[in-house]
């Protein structure tokens, strides 16, 4: 087999800025643009700094909602796993019998009313309603007048226009710290010692990341005075899914023949996930995050796959549930579905969720 196929197919701008912001790039082309960005950063940082100092100093005050508010957020753009957080946070809180609203202000929507993330979450936490808007002042009005008495809000560390009760940032093992410096040159969305604002810290994907940088990570949370408010986490496949709910176990995958392919913020996570289940990835191919996929896109990624002589397709659950095939080129294509261990701080974790809960009003 000509290693051609075990290579990344064709490359987008995003993995192109990722190229260039990790330094990885070379060349004096890619020299000048990152020395461009670099200067590009400090207006930026000084919008950002500006919005948190107005808060901080109590110049804007933050929107009392009046049900207890948790915010999942990012210090980075791209994927740090923050769906399957969500999905733990708000099925942990139905189970005990709250009435959980999830705010999101609704990032490349397929429609008005719904993306790739409500369409996941839907299924990960059915029976959890969900409000897609940009005003998430709004949104959390008509949660509450709709009867919610807990409300969690997707991507909002940066979003401090509703006060919330607990603030938790997820930071990425494989990538912590968006190289370092803030958009656009990094994808940091504001300086790492921001993140002493956050009342947790949840370290994600820390089993595809070697002990000593597990350690430096660590380190780093400690000198932002993060001690003691460090969950880790790991996010393990569970099942293989298709677009008819039809499932598979995972041991179906041990030697076979796989093109995997994917449309979020963390590509190379998923790579590595479908080759630490014991398939044979022959072909790969990323897509731009929250990629809307066309007829010619199904159609090239089937011929691809014949082309590699794959047995079947693997994507993630964000990108199938905007795919309603069962096949594509006659192989067929499955998701993998992905589960929420808890691998370290698991008691202090569920200590602040029952602190919380005890704030919820009585309906």
């Amino acid at each position: 087999m000509p290693n051609l196929l075990l290579k990344r197919l064709p490359t987008t701008m995003e993995q192109f800025a990722r190229e260039v912001m990790s330094g990885r790039k070379r060349g004096l082309a890619a020299g000048l643009l990152r020395a461009g960005l670099w200067l590009a950063q400090w207006p930026y940082r000084v919008g950002v700094g500006c919005k948190n100092v107005a808060f901080d100093f109590r110049l804007r005050e933050p929107f009392e909602v009046g049900v207890p508010v948790i915010s999942v957020g990012n210090l980075t753009t791209g994927g740090t796993g923050k769906t399957p957080v969500v999905a733990f946070l708000a099925n942990w809180f139905r189970d005990a019998g709250v009435k959980v609203g999830l705010l999101s202000r609704g990032y490349k929507s397929l429609d008005s009313l719904t993306n790739d993330e409500k369409l996941v979450l839907d299924q990960l936490c059915p029976g959890v309603p969900q409000w897609l808007n940009p005003d998430r002042i709004l949104s959390a009005k008509r949660a509450v007048v709709d009867g919610c008495n807990l409300l969690i809000l997707d991507d909002a560390f940066q979003h401090r226009r509703v006060r919330r009760d607990l603030d938790i940032v997820l930071v990425d093992a494989t990538n912590p710290w968006g190289y370092e410096h803030c958009l656009p040159r990094g994808m940091l969305r504001e300086p790492i010692a921001n993140i002493e604002r956050a009342d947790l810290v949840v370290v994600t994907r820390t089993d595809q990341v070697s002990a000593e940088k597990l350690t430096a990570i660590r380190a780093e949370l400690v000198r932002c005075n993060h001690i003691g408010t460090v969950i880790e986490v790991s996010f393990r496949p569970s099942q293989l899914i298709n677009s008819a709910g039809e499932t598979k176990p995972l041991s179906e995958l041990a030697g076979q023949r796989v093109f995997g392919f994917c449309g979020i913020g963390n590509p190379e996570s998923f790579e590595r996930t479908l080759r630490q289940t014991g398939a044979e990835v022959v072909g790969f191919e990323s897509f731009p995050d929250h990629n809307h996929f066309t007829s010619d896109d199904l159609a090239r990624l089937g011929d691809q796959t014949k082309s590699a002589i794959a047995e079947m397709l693997l994507t993630t659950h964000k990108d199938l549930v905007k795919i309603h095939e069962t096949e594509l080129g006659g192989r067929p294509l499955w998701a993998v579905q992905i589960g929420t261990e808890i691998v370290r701080g698991a008691p202090m974790l569920e200590s602040r969720l029952w602190s919380i809960l005890e704030r919820v009003p009585k309906s």
